[in-house]
């Protein structure tokens, strides 16, 4: 073998076991999602009955050690936050020649995007509960030493169809572990929901409660607070990080929300509110400073 060859053999296996057959334990019905590269379906446990959501991840598209490493490590952080509350709970991990298989809790009520498409309007009181228990959600993974650098209304998920339903996070897979005081480079997650220093590619775990900033502002208003036509224009308007508390219906919205929204999307991390102080600030312990009325209406 030449010594100028150094690439990594491409792996044949994601996970260190084996494990049995999933239709030997579940039966696929309809799907649920379509990633670029997993399909997600609805899945019935052979036994049980029980329901239960399947992320299956083609190997094919899986080209390199490093893409097979990145499925093992969400795995791994899945499993290391199956205890949360807020955290969407993993029961099974399958493999076989063409898929990786997760199988996960199922989660009825939808992700977070729809629900808003399908409310109109929130009120504020409203907002604030949810604000809160996306917050309590990143506390919970922060606690553990896990990143989710990919926060966004698709990527949460209510646990039933009712109004008061609990939102659990989803989608590990660009997710990271660290330690106090680490730092990361890697320009990963939404172009809507990235923090300004992952555009500068110095950050920390401070990114995720930027984003939990911009969903916070699109609950309240129904839009991003940066966003422009291209992606270039978008990441300008998030360097910049002018708020529009002008348009509608902003007027209408206290003052105790917008000082809330100013402190999650500070453009400096080290003076950014932790998940802690947003736990902690007037709006969201508060119920009788979160009006009650819709926005918007």
């Amino acid at each position: 073998m030449s010594i100028l060859n150094t690439a990594q053999p491409k792996p044949t296996q994601v996970l260190p076991y084996e494990t049995e057959d999933l239709l030997d334990v579940y039966t696929l019905g309809r799907k649920l999602g379509q990633g670029d590269f997993a399909t997600t379906y609805l899945c019935t446990h052979n036994t049980t009955g029980r329901t239960y959501a399947c992320k299956s991840i083609s190997k094919k598209e899986l080209l390199c050690k490093e893409d097979y490493d990145d499925v093992w490590k969400e795995i791994q952080i899945m499993q290391h936050l199956s205890q949360q509350p807020n955290v969407v709970r993993i029961h099974g991990t399958y493999e076989d020649s063409l898929y990786v298989h997760l199988v996960m809790e199922f989660c009825e009520g939808g992700d977070l995007y729809d629900r808003i498409v399908k409310k109109g309007h929130y009120s504020e009181q409203q907002a604030a509960k949810l604000a809160k228990n996306i917050v309590e959600a990143v506390q919970e993974c922060h606690s553990l030493g896990v990143m989710h650098r990919d926060l966004k209304l698709e990527n949460l998920l209510f646990d039933t169809v009712e109004d008061d339903a609990n939102l659990k996070i989803i989608d590990f897979g660009l997710s990271a572990f660290y330690k106090p005081g680490e730092t990361f480079s890697d320009v990963f997650g939404s172009p809507d929901y990235m923090a300004p220093e992952v555009l500068h590619e110095h950050y920390g775990p401070e990114a995720d409660l930027w984003s939990v900033g911009v969903i916070s502002y699109i609950i309240l208003s129904g839009a991003p607070p940066f966003w422009a036509e291209t992606e270039e224009g978008t990441f300008a308007q998030i360097s910049k990080g002018i708020l529009d508390f002008e348009s509608e219906p902003w007027p209408t919205i206290s003052d105790s929300a917008k000082d809330l929204i100013r402190k999650m999307l500070h453009r400096n991390p080290k003076k950014r509110f932790t998940a802690q102080q947003v736990l902690c600030h007037p709006w969201i312990v508060d119920d009788n400073i979160a009006p009650n009325k819709p926005l918007g209406v």
